[in-house]
């Protein structure tokens, strides 16, 4: 996690400096870009990264890597046809400079691709610590190319080039480390294909829904309101999109727990999601109040004086935020025991609500509009999604006392400090700190949390 936050910092310095270098409207048609690639993305992975861990975590050694390398194979392939796709799509939507920028962001993407899937070792092996130390790489060579890109002056163009050298870069380091480990070289063989494909296809449109829910806002915006109103919204969305890396890191850290414990021990599933709930719950709270009390700062640091219009953007967003936490967990835990069908019912719904917000509230008041859309779309996902799970499975069902629990702790930090004269940094600190110990005396943070701290290992209990 240390891993994380250091990148998330060196994320912040470039964000910053390519923010200001674009200004407003050009960092617009930046995160417009980006985020058509992202739709790549999450249409050549189409949930085969988190379908390969789960298959891969509960099968004997000997057969992981040949599907690790037909899985390899399908995204190659998916993401040339949607990069393909997707840069003719912008040229006729937007203009020929964006298309050329997707079609070099998607050559980058490629890269990101393969060393994903080299890296599952890592990931199954539970060796978290080199897949954060492979991230952090990423956003500090990121920062270094923008950094160069801003001292030339450079346009646009370049910037959305900057994933190919650093994909080159950190594919090569992920090779490194796993070397010997498994065969590198990706499989085409359509019949292997279609059997793993036909396998997911539910699960896989379901991904498709989940990813496009989020990132078609930042198309809708580009389509109803001005090129302003779409930066303000790019920023708020580009520091928002960095920050939903927490509750995937989160979550997919137990994914491996959980996939083995639904196939083998349905006592110890309940467990396991329960306490990963509990955590999501808390962390995505103080996740949300965070982002409440310290989006002045965020947006004056990343973004200037010139973006203010986005704090309050940015607010709304932080609240969606801190319902992703939940809903990415119940959503492995759907994948966990194999509710594919359902995860596609569930995703397929959560964007046609949130299309049929952004629209008219974008299209009302703008940018906010879309922020309040994009929010409630979340906070929706994720009670659509417990309640799916433990409709069938009242066994699962979490204890709904974490629920008014974690509300008045935030509530209790939080709300005074909008209220005190002091900075921003300040105001995060305390609230943090009061958040943190009324959690504690209402008792609701785990034992196995509370036992990490250093004094409850020096004096465990019953000495």
């Amino acid at each position: 996690m240390g891993c994380y936050f250091l990148g998330v910092l060196v994320s912040a310095i470039s964000a910053a400096l390519l923010f200001r270098h674009l200004g407003v409207i050009g960092t617009g048609r930046y995160v417009t870009a980006t985020s058509l690639v992202a739709i790549i993305g999450a249409m050549s992975d189409l949930g085969l990264t988190a379908f390969g861990v789960r298959e891969m975590s509960a099968s004997p050694p000997e057969q992981r890597w040949a599907l690790a390398r037909d899985l390899l194979g399908i995204r190659l392939a998916l993401t040339v046809i949607g990069g393909v796709a997707v840069a003719l799509f912008a040229w006729a939507a937007y203009s020929p400079l964006l298309a050329e920028g997707v079609a070099l962001a998607s050559v980058g993407l490629l890269f990101q691709v393969t060393q994903d899937n080299f890296a599952l070792p890592l990931t199954i092996g539970l060796q978290l610590g080199w897949v954060a130390a492979l991230d952090l790489l990423r956003q500090f060579l990121t920062t270094v190319f923008i950094i160069f890109f801003v001292l030339l002056g450079a346009d646009l163009l370049p910037f959305l080039g900057v994933p190919i050298p650093v994909g080159i870069i950190v594919l090569a380091a992920t090779a490194f480390i796993v070397r010997g480990r498994r065969a590198q070289s990706p499989t085409f063989n359509w019949r292997r294909w279609r059997r793993i494909l036909v396998a997911i296809l539910p699960y896989s449109v379901a991904v498709a829904a989940g990813v496009l829910y989020f990132r078609i806002s930042v198309l809708l915006v580009s389509a109803c309101c001005n090129a302003t109103q779409l930066g303000y919204f790019g920023t708020s969305y580009r520091i928002i999109d960095v920050l939903t890396l927490v509750p995937g890191l989160l979550a997919g850290s137990a994914l491996p727990i959980l996939a083995r414990a639904a196939r083998d021990d349905a006592e110890r599933f309940r467990y396991a999601l329960a306490r990963v709930h509990g955590v999501s719950v808390m962390v995505g709270a103080w996740v949300a109040g965070m982002i409440v009390l310290g989006a002045p700062l965020a947006i004056q640091v990343i973004a200037g004086p010139r973006f203010a219009a986005a704090v309050p953007v940015l607010r709304l967003q932080g609240v969606g935020l801190g319902a992703t936490f939940v809903s990415v967990t119940w959503g492995y835990a759907l994948l966990s025991t194999r509710r594919h069908r359902a995860i596609l019912y569930v995703n397929l719904f959560a964007l046609l609500f949130n299309v049929a917000l952004v629209v008219p509230l974008s299209l009302l008041i703008g940018a906010r509009g879309a922020a309040i859309g994009t929010a409630a779309a979340e906070i929706v996902l994720a009670t659509t999604e417990v309640i799916v799970v433990t409709n069938t499975r009242p066994e699962f069902r979490p204890s709904w006392l974490i629920l008014p629990r974690t509300a008045a702790a935030l509530v209790i930090a939080v709300v005074p400090m909008l209220f005190l004269p002091i900075s921003a940094a300040v105001r995060m600190f305390i609230a943090s700190v009061v958040y943190g110990v009324v959690l504690v005396v209402v008792r609701s943070v785990p034992d196995e949390l509370l036992d990490l701290l250093p004094w409850r290992r020096r004096c465990p209990a019953g000495r």
